[in-house]
């Protein structure tokens, strides 16, 4: 069997080495926030643009949702055979060139088509850069995910702060073009540096030694990969309702400017990077489960401030604190089905967490058609508390 980025034995890489190569990933991972950022701000315009009602924008968004969990599987397969690496690269071309697709449609369904090529990008480059970024872990022996998880986090609040700067002024397919164009920039810059540093070897590990996420695993390992990727379901869940409704909801139930409501997913953002920039002390002095069972206790409370609140100002208060619970739950939960199981565990929980992700937005629509917008995004604070409740109930199974 192929191991992931065709593992050669050889010496453990210098730490000058590390450290390049940690620096070349954070880009690729604040690249796809900033990319995907400059989509979501722009969703209310699209929505005008194409006519669509709140359950009818809900289909389209699907299409992300299709695309994404289809290709991550399919991403686990190729970064066994090709390297994590090479199918980080070529992925985050993609994700630069289909962002300027959903701005041309001006029909429902093309809409959805759209979005489903934009969901193939987005969903191969977020499987294979966590794929690279476990082996990275690995070889560090630090739990410094989070930190990957910041610079998604920072790039989508740069990618939201700029689009409210520029939502009055340019349209969507003008905004979301220099977007693309910027994009592709730093892929190819980043992309040759990673493609020249080698995969990095765990120090613990001997020469020439399979590594166990590679091995043949047992029922229980896979049953505590899918618990992992459950956890990640449900707190992506929030993150997507957020990026795709928060802005709606802070216009269309707070009367909110434009510009103003795009302030709304920058809060969540600046949260989350400042919680996940802090997530390696955090899981260090407090452990990954209480880190769980607090991230997801405070993010339930957050949402139902953030959902339920009476003026734009308290909303920002609620999607901050909901930001910052949310912060390392996600990039904990991938981290250690990738340690149990490699690229496939990466695959499995990724496709899990973003299907979550990208699952929820639509669900959203269909519950503000039946009720409202409100009354729907309470269901982020509901399953932020799932996610709470089994990280304490797995907490003997997955030690620490």
């Amino acid at each position: 069997m192929p191991l992931i980025n065709k593992l050669v034995p050889h010496s453990v890489v210098p730490d000058r080495s590390l450290t390049r190569l940690r620096i070349t990933l954070t880009a690729f991972f604040a690249l796809d926030g900033f990319v995907f950022a400059g989509w979501v701000v722009r969703i209310p315009a699209i929505k005008h643009q194409t006519g669509a009602s709140a359950g009818a924008l809900g289909l389209a968004l699907l299409g992300v949702s299709a695309g994404a969990v289809i290709t991550m599987m399919l991403t686990g397969r190729l970064c066994r055979r090709f390297g994590s690496h090479p199918v980080t690269v070529a992925c985050g071309v993609l994700l630069s060139l289909s962002i300027v697709l959903p701005p041309l449609a001006h029909s429902v369904p093309l809409l959805g088509l759209s979005l489903l090529v934009f969901g193939v990008g987005y969903g191969g480059i977020n499987v294979a850069m966590n794929s690279a970024a476990v082996d990275l872990v690995a070889a560090l022996r630090r739990p410094v995910m989070p930190s990957f998880h910041a610079a998604y986090s920072l790039g989508g609040m740069l990618g939201a702060a700029l689009g409210g700067l520029v939502a009055g002024y340019l349209s969507p397919t003008r905004h979301l073009l220099g977007i693309a164009v910027v994009s592709l920039l730093v892929t190819v810059v980043a992309g040759r540096a990673l493609l020249r540093e080698d995969v990095p070897v765990a120090p613990d590990r001997p020469r020439g030694d399979v590594p166990e996420g590679h091995r043949r695993l047992d029922s229980r390992t896979r049953g505590l990969v899918v618990v992992f990727g459950l956890i990640a379901l449900c707190t992506a869940y929030g993150e997507g309702a957020l990026a795709d409704w928060g802005a709606l909801h802070l216009q269309q139930d707070l009367e909110a400017r434009p510009g103003t409501a795009a302030i709304g997913y920058s809060c969540f953002a600046l949260a989350m990077t400042i919680g996940r920039l802090s997530g390696t002390a955090l899981l260090e002095r407090l452990g990954r489960t209480r880190t769980l069972v607090m991230g997801g206790t405070t993010a339930s409370l957050g949402m139902l401030l953030g959902s339920l609140a009476p003026s734009v100002w308290a909303a920002f208060l609620g999607f901050a604190v909901t930001g910052l619970g949310l912060a390392n739950v996600f990039p904990v939960a991938v981290d250690r089905a990738g340690a149990l199981a490699g690229a496939n565990g990466v695959a499995v929980a990724s496709t899990l967490g973003y299907g979550g992700l990208l699952i929820g937005p639509p669900a959203i629509g269909f519950m503000a058609d039946w009720y409202s917008l409100p009354t729907a995004l309470t269901s982020v604070a509901v399953l932020a508390a799932v996610a709470a409740l089994i990280g304490f109930a797995t907490r003997r199974a997955a030690v620490g």
